[in-house]
């Protein structure tokens, strides 16, 4: 069987290496200075895998990264997110796009994942098709540890796996969820041993390439069009960019990166004063009868 390798390489020693082995792409994400962090070129490196894939007529994408003291990828890079007011999660932004490119892509992706997960990496993660993972993987959102407030499309990617509950404990607490329970909870589809990881995850991408191609993906983008059939009403879109641009406009986010790089404790204080005014708008209106 043919197989074919090249690289894509970005700064310092970040790179992106696409294996292609029959209909087969095996697509590794390395950048580890950064712990695997997505910065803005290993999310456009991701995108354009995923066009090499279509454009080689690739059957299945397994995407997956080099370990780097037991990370999977550490999640965005935290030097790259913008502290002048500006929402680091706009429409638009290299995460939502490099997702888009693997939800739009016409053929299944597999995650294999081995090591932590941790912020946007786990909903690149939840957004691939199939998850197979060994005992030693854990997803944690941590967006709460450095006032980061997310957004609602990263979100409803979310609901395509998990409930709502499960949601709100990972995105509150911040806290990794381990491999059984992420198995339990929907996270991953197959929890597989270390040793049999690659082995497993190559036969289950082998097994899909031989299925008619074009059908498969036509169930793949009928569920993605289904998934995204969630209009939300332009008032509750308006209420919730207000309630985002609070957060990461305010003190609290500049204290949650500060706090990081400083690898100490963040101090929130939550925008006491405004908070304060803003309840009691709102406990007024809620009390007000005309």
């Amino acid at each position: 069987m043919t197989e074919q390798t090249e690289t894509l390489t970005g700064p310092a020693d970040a790179s992106v290496q696409i294996k292609r082995e029959g209909y087969v792409a095996t697509v590794t994400l390395s950048n580890p200075t950064k712990r695997n962090a997505l910065s803005h070129w290993v999310l456009e490196a991701i995108g354009a895998a995923c066009r090499v894939c279509e454009r080689e007529r690739m059957r299945v994408m397994i995407l997956k990264a080099t370990l780097q003291h037991g990370t999977w990828s550490a999640g965005h890079d935290i030097g790259e997110l913008p502290l002048d007011g500006t929402d680091p999660l706009a429409h638009g932004s290299a995460l939502e796009a490099a997702i888009a490119a693997l939800r739009h892509a016409p053929f299944p992706v597999i995650a294999q994942v081995q090591g932590s997960v941790w912020g946007g990496a786990v909903e690149t993660v939840v957004s691939c098709d199939i998850v197979v993972a060994d005992e030693s993987a854990r997803f944690a959102m941590t967006p709460a540890n450095i006032g980061l407030p997310y957004n609602t499309a990263g979100l409803l990617h979310f609901t395509d796996r998990l409930g709502i509950s499960a949601i709100k404990t990972m995105f509150f607490t911040a806290q990794p969820v381990e491999a059984e329970d992420a198995l339990r909870l929907g996270l991953i589809d197959q929890l597989v041993p270390s040793e049999r990881i690659e082995a497993q995850t190559r036969e289950l991408a082998r097994h899909i390439a031989g299925k008619a191609p074009l059908a498969i993906a036509a169930v793949k983008e009928q569920l993605r069009v289904l998934s995204d059939m969630r209009a939300l009403p332009a008032s509750a879109l308006g209420r919730i960019s207000e309630i985002r641009r609070r957060a990461y406009q305010s003190p609290d986010f500049r204290e949650g990166i500060e706090a990081f790089r400083e690898k100490r404790p963040a101090v929130f204080g939550g925008g006491e004063g405004e908070a304060q005014t803003v309840g009691t708008v709102q406990l007024t209106q809620a009390l007000r009868v005309d």
